[in-house]
């Protein structure tokens, strides 16, 4: 052991570290965690996870390759690529396995895929909150543009055309345009038309469109189609996805891209793979071997996904009645867990009790003082001072496995005691706001969703 010095000091490296904040979707479920250790009774709303199990199945493959300790393909594994390609043809879009490209889940895709496309980017307002934060990460400046009521995730394309305009006109170099379809936050899903007209401003404009469908198999009606702009500017569209939403397998961190077909989309098939052999070398070999099983498709998780989805459907159009009944405007969710109320019918009483100005007043109002961990619409570019906040319920489905597949198993998931009782205590709290008396759990439904943003 070497003795103490006193006179001796270490020489810390100079200030300027470059401030990163943690993820806001991370945060809030790290204030969740210390509240519940503390004993403080608390509701999960704030983490953007599936809240399922992973399917016995999916567990058995990743077992089986547990033993794959090799380096593989930059671009992952010719199973995985053939199999995902699959999967896309299976959604109407032809895809050529050179073209896909896997990585340790879908974020660090689009990471490298911002990398490689160099320029500004333009992001709708509001969107998942690594889209603009990847962007500032990977030396460019996002363009939040407005998304149109009940168009989450695209933005409107005459405001998208003009905000481009005016970022060139001031010299800067706008590349791209990410999509989220179906959406986080609004848990909506955008229209054909609205998406062929980005498309079509993209055509315009000389951009690429990278399009996040990791919600696509999460549409609540089974026989709602996604309109990919894969369909309607393929040789300028990324398309991503992964396992983590439908297959609720976020740990296992597993993505994948498509990439347009031509000497465009070579091009960017090479960059992405300089990227990424310097970052992440290749996806993990296990993973990739359970991946390309659950990209197949086999029925056992074709059942398990739709029972996730009416799951889902099931909780968050339940949330949704009731911050209806509380005298909120929440549009009912289409797709995902997300719902995505506006509390400015209280503002009034919101001040004037509790000094709420901001959506962050509110939020942070909802977890001190009732345990509530939900996210403000200005941590996804929203407004500030708008009272819009995002609620991920798929935390409430159960406290262990048992009650989760109890969950999913269930005709009508919200009257399960242990879903209930939360559903009833968000009811307790927005009353306490609003001032309003908490309606009966069968009024709830009956109260209906006003259209919102």
């Amino acid at each position: 052991m070497y003795a103490r010095n006193p006179s001796f000091s270490v020489r810390l490296p100079a200030a300027g570290l470059r401030p990163v904040p943690l993820s806001p979707t991370l945060a809030v479920n790290e204030a969740i965690a210390r509240k519940r250790r503390a004993g403080t009774r608390v509701l999960p709303l704030g983490f953007g996870e599936a809240g399922v199990p992973i399917h016995p199945a999916l567990v058995r493959e990743l077992a089986a390759a547990a033993d794959r300790g090799s380096y593989g393909p930059v671009a992952g594994s010719p199973a995985l690529r053939a199999a995902a390609a699959g999967y896309w043809g299976r959604r109407g879009l032809p895809t050529d396995p050179g073209l896909v490209v896997a990585g340790p889940g879908s974020k660090p895709l689009l990471f490298a895929l911002l990398m490689a496309l160099g320029g500004d980017v333009a992001v709708p307002a509001p969107s998942w909150v690594s889209y603009a934060a990847q962007a500032a990460l990977a030396g460019a400046r996002p363009i939040g543009v407005p998304t149109p009521a009940g168009e989450g995730g695209v933005p409107a394309p005459a405001a998208l055309a003009e905000a481009v305009r005016q970022a060139r006109a001031q010299g800067r170099e706008v590349r791209a345009v990410v999509l989220t379809l179906p959406d986080n936050p609004t848990g909506t899903l955008a229209s054909a038309e609205a998406v062929r007209g980005v498309c079509e401003v993209a055509r315009e404009l000389d951009l690429v469109v990278v399009a996040d469908e990791i919600y696509r198999d999460l549409v609540h009606d089974p026989d709602r189609t996604v309109p990919s702009p894969a369909r309607y500017a393929p040789e300028r569209t990324v398309v991503t996805t992964a396992l983590s939403k439908s297959l609720a397998a976020g740990g296992w961190r597993l993505g994948v891209a498509r990439l347009p077909e031509g000497p465009f989309g070579g091009a960017l098939r090479d960059a992405l793979l300089g990227i990424a052999s310097e970052i992440w070398s290749s996806p993990p070999a296990p993973v990739q071997h359970a991946a390309a099983f659950a990209f197949a498709e086999p029925p056992e998780l074709v059942a398990h996904v739709d029972r996730s989805r009416r799951l889902h459907a099931a909780v968050a159009g339940a949330v949704a009645d009731r911050f209806a009944a509380a005298g909120a405007l929440v549009r009912r969710p289409e797709a995902a867990f997300y719902v995505y109320p506006d509390l400015e019918p209280m503002r009034g009483r919101l001040f004037r009790e509790h000094g709420v100005r901001t959506g962050a007043d509110l939020t942070g109002l909802l977890l001190e003082r009732y345990g509530v961990g939900v996210l403000p619409g200005s941590a996804f570019g929203d407004d500030p001072a708008a009272l819009r906040m995002r609620v991920a319920p798929s935390l409430l489905y159960g406290e262990d496995d048992a009650q989760r597949l109890a969950a999913l198993a269930h005709p009508d998931p919200a009257s399960l005691p242990w879903i209930a009782a939360s559903l009833d205590r968000l009811s307790e709290v927005l009353s306490g706001l609003s001032g309003t008396a908490a309606e009966s759990a069968s009024g709830h439904a009956a109260a209906g969703a006003t259209a919102a943003r």
